[in-house]
């Protein structure tokens, strides 16, 4: 007897996966997953249920439509609860069974729900310290060194304490808090959380994020201690590089926060910070540094968090002047531990030091448990490369890198620091011997969920993509940064910009990016509608404001990147402004459609370029900067046809038109030649669309000829690298692409890789042959923007990709070549995606016919196409395909 194939509703869930528990917004958008055994299933329409006050509502989403619904309800009020669940219809309009109910959690909401103060230390004279001395005004590298290393009350860690009796049984508790700094914060001497460095790195003059977490299961009737350390942070760091650095902060680290108890009684009590609290400046934490690092004295550790206990130098707080507008409630997945990584190696420096080797570059710490006399000191100092059997500290510039613990003496003692980072392969250990300490690595960054995975018959190429995801892992902590250890770890734009649809893949960075881009427009809006080089900005005498392509293109790709990849219209619609601002400020510098003047960073780090000028490329900055005021111009066109907004869709589409023939008729000769006869020049002429359809082919070829003349070498920067690929393969010079993946000579992916890498290099050549450092001042061995042709791999090797927003219609185009056998799978808003193959030929390279696998998920359908066979198209299911 046979059974009808069964579907259901198997997830519902509010905002980005990995998101916090509570709430990001008054309306959260929904989004659903259907299994199905059906072939070919999709949904029909479905009725979004929501119960709250004892009101049941019901909408109805009429068509496909199942991922970043808006929320069409009235919006959630601050500590309320609603539960909602999807009843969805399919195609062949039979309903399936109600999905669960999901309860949906707010804590405060909007500034007006944040009744707390913000109170600070009374010891705490930080803000007087003064800022450290500067190579611009003659100080030595020395002086510069000695300064920022030096204790003082701006490195210290406040720690805050607040009695609190419970008098009768609680229902529910929620904890919501921030500070001017990072936090930890802890009830009776135990952390709420495992989420590290809250509230994280924003444009805290615009935005600054809270916390909000269930504390009920803490606060059983009796005596309790709300406790809290705050240390410096990025709100209180030195930022800056070249003996130049900068303090961007306005005051002492300070502490908001607020406990909201309802008892089972019915009662409602809220608890604020207010001059209630005392704090001290006193502690065992006696330096902390993001890029210094931490000093801990564990023989000044006392009880003072703990009830009962005595808070060493505590006074009354201070109540500080604070804008609780700028507060906002954290929609993005938190920072915390997501794995542990033994030692694997013990190596003798070439100077006698016992150097740990963890396996892997990666960004976190050491945590340590060892036994010894009281007043020992271990000392850590961390590194990402061995140098001739030292570590390699030079590309760390003005960054110490170094930790250190003071042991009591009281037993076996465990530490590892709470507020700094580190990113390393090496620590080089002193005070202890290596026998009587254990040591393991903690991996630490933003906990994105994972999504992509690719996996081929071809080691090195696996190596590869490894590290592109292990750069992705070391820089995304809090926000996308350039790199993890040394003196800078900024937010570039044009890094992410760049590599945005890689991580896509890889990751659900829904939530993390949207997060992000909010503090993009935050600081955009403040420098006149330029897209900013680096986000959350700093100082604007570290790099002045300026146009610059690439890099404040950001505004415009990014909020396309999401909205294709995770079928986010919300993106569009928030970010519209900022697309618009910075496709206005490029009219204003262009003339006659051509943008050529102003200082342009362009195919940054071109491997042509001497190692002191990274900027200077082969392909002429202006074409590039031209090049990419079309797509913008294109993107925000697009963006305003989504929203309804005619006027600005034809507007914008007359601009690019205008810049694509201002284009031609500069940088094309009538032969389809680039006047930058370089590898950038032809792909972002050819990716872009900005060539007619009769020069793509004989641009194609000369890319071709470039690429085959320099032995298959790559010859991009940070522009060309993640398009030079899609290049060659759109113009019908795949085989080239696919032997351009497979040279491990300098400069090439694999070359790092033939090195030993783990982790994507910022430089094609950050290490020489001979093993010694790139000379330049500025080199890093995590990196992850040259990694950005992984979005390559994972359409052409993997063979899935995008044809509609969120891979509601997928493309599976594998190709053999650079390997003979893949199988790459994501899992995207709609379900997991699946691709395995093997070629039947591996001689005859991408014409090989392929044995292929294709699992397409509901409510999706795939566009199939396998060499020598017509493209088919597909509904979900399991699909097998001989060759």
């Amino acid at each position: 007897m046979s059974h009808p194939a069964r579907s259901h509703v198997v997830e519902l869930r509010t905002g980005g996966r990995g998101a916090p528990r509570f709430a990001g917004s008054a309306e959260p958008a929904l989004t659903w997953r259907v299994e199905s055994e059906a072939e070919g299933w999709s949904q029909g329409s479905a009725t979004i249920e929501a119960r709250r006050g004892g009101i049941l509502e019901r909408h109805v989403v009429q068509g496909a439509q199942s991922a970043s619904v808006g929320w069409p309800f009235a919006p959630l009020r601050a500590y309320e609860t609603a539960e909602v669940r999807v009843v969805v219809t399919g195609a062949d309009g039979v309903e399936l069974e109600p999905g669960a109910w999901t309860a949906v959690e707010a804590g405060p909401l909007r500034p007006e729900d944040w009744t707390a103060a913000f109170v600070a230390a009374a010891a705490d004279d930080s803000a007087g310290a003064p800022a450290p001395p500067s190579a611009r005004d003659g100080a030595t590298e020395e002086r510069v060194r000695d300064a920022l290393t030096a204790g003082g009350p701006d490195r210290l860690v406040s720690r805050f304490r607040r009695e609190l009796p419970v008098s009768r049984r609680v229902a529910r508790a929620l904890l919501s808090y921030t500070a001017h700094g990072v936090v930890e914060f802890r009830i009776d001497d135990e952390p709420v959380s495992d989420e590290l460095l809250a509230p994280g790195w924003t444009a805290y003059r615009d935005r600054l994020l809270f916390s909000t977490v269930d504390v009920t299961a803490a606060l059983s009737p009796g005596e309790h201690m709300l406790g809290a350390w705050v240390g410096p942070g990025w709100y209180a760091e030195y930022f800056g590089f070249d003996g130049d650095f900068f303090r961007t902060w306005t005051g002492p680290r300070a502490l908001s926060a607020q406990l909201r108890i309802e008892y089972a009684d019915g009662g409602v009590e809220t608890i604020v910070t207010d001059a209630e609290w005392s704090a001290t400046i006193d502690g065992p934490i006696r330096f902390a540094s993001v890029y210094q690092g931490e000093r801990y004295d564990a023989r000044l550790e006392d009880d003072g968090l703990a009830v009962g206990g005595t808070l060493t130098g505590s006074a009354p707080v201070v109540v500080l002047e604070a804008d609780p507008g700028r507060l906002r409630p954290a929609a993005l997945p938190p920072v915390r531990v997501t794995e542990t990584r033994a030692v694997v190696d013990v190596v003798e420096s070439a100077t006698g030091e016992t150097i740990l080797d963890v396996g892997q570059n990666l960004v976190g710490r050491l945590r340590v448990r060892v036994k010894g006399a009281a007043g020992t000191t271990i000392s850590l100092r961390h590194a990402e490369v061995l140098e001739h059997d030292e570590l390699g500290i030079r590309p760390l510039r003005f960054a110490a890198a170094a930790d250190t613990y003071t042991l009591a003496g009281a037993g076996v003692e465990e530490w590892a620091p709470r507020f700094t980072f580190h990113g390393f392969r090496y620590a080089q250990i002193t005070g202890v011997e290596p026998g009587a300490v254990e040591v393991v690595a903690e991996v630490l960054h933003t906990d994105l969920v994972r999504t992509g995975w690719l996996s081929t018959d071809v080691p090195e190429i696996d190596r590869l993509h490894a590290n592109v995801v292990w750069g992705a892992r070391g820089n995304f902590v809090s926000i996308p940064t350039d790199c993890p250890q040394r003196d800078e770890r900024l937010g570039w734009t044009g890094d992410l910009q760049v590599f945005a649809p890689t991580a896509g893949y890889l990751f659900d960075t829904q939530a993390f990016l949207s997060s992000w881009l909010e503090d993009v427009a935050a600081d955009q809006a403040r420098i006149g509608g330029i897209g900013p080089l680096y986000s959350p900005l700093i100082d604007q005498r570290l790099f002045a404001p300026a146009p610059m392509a690439a890099w404040s293109d950001v505004t415009t790709v990014v909020p396309s990147v999401l909205r294709r990849q995770f079928a986010d219209r919300g993106v569009i619609e928030r970010q519209y402004p900022s697309m618009k601002a910075w496709v206005d400020v490029v009219r204003g510098e262009s003339v006659d459609g051509l943008w050529e003047k102003g200082m342009q960073l362009a195919d940054w780090l071109d491997p042509t370029a001497p190692p002191d000028r990274p900027a200077e490329a082969r392909t002429d900055p202006y074409l590039v900067a031209t090049a990419y005021s079309f797509r913008s111009a294109t993107l925000v066109a697009e963006a305003a046809a989504l929203l309804g907004k005619d006027e600005d869709a034809a507007e914008y589409a007359a601009v690019a038109a205008g810049v694509r023939a201002a284009f031609n008729r500069a940088y094309v000769t009538p032969a389809g030649r680039m006047m930058s006869d370089s590898q950038t020049a032809y792909a972002v002429a050819i990716v872009f669309g900005l060539l007619p359809d009769e020069l793509v082919a004989p641009a194609g070829a000369r890319l071709a000829a470039i690429v085959e003349r320099g032995g298959h070498r790559i010859g991009t920067g940070f522009v060309g690298t993640p398009i030079v690929s899609d290049a060659l393969t759109i113009s019908g010079h795949r085989a080239t692409a696919q032997r351009m993946l497979q040279t491990d000579e300098l400069p090439s992916w694999l070359y790092p890789v033939s090195m030993g890498a783990t982790t994507i290099w910022e430089r094609w050549d950050s290490m020489l042959p001979d093993g010694t450092i790139n000379p330049g001042e500025m080199t890093s061995f995590n990196h992850y923007a040259l990694g950005a042709v992984a979005d390559w791999l994972h359409r052409d090797v993997g063979g899935i990709a995008p044809l509609e927003p969120g891979y509601r219609r997928i493309l599976v185009r594998p190709r053999a070549g650079l390997v003979s056998r893949a199988e790459a799978r994501h899992d995207s808003v709609f379900g997991p995606i699946r691709v395995e193959w093997t070629a039947a030929d591996p001689a005859l390279g991408e014409h090989s016919p392929l044995e292929a696998t294709v699992v397409v998920p509901p409510n999706t359908t795939a566009v199939v196409d396998l060499p020598g066979r017509e493209p088919v198209e597909v509904g979900s299911g399991t699909h097998r395909f001989a060759p």
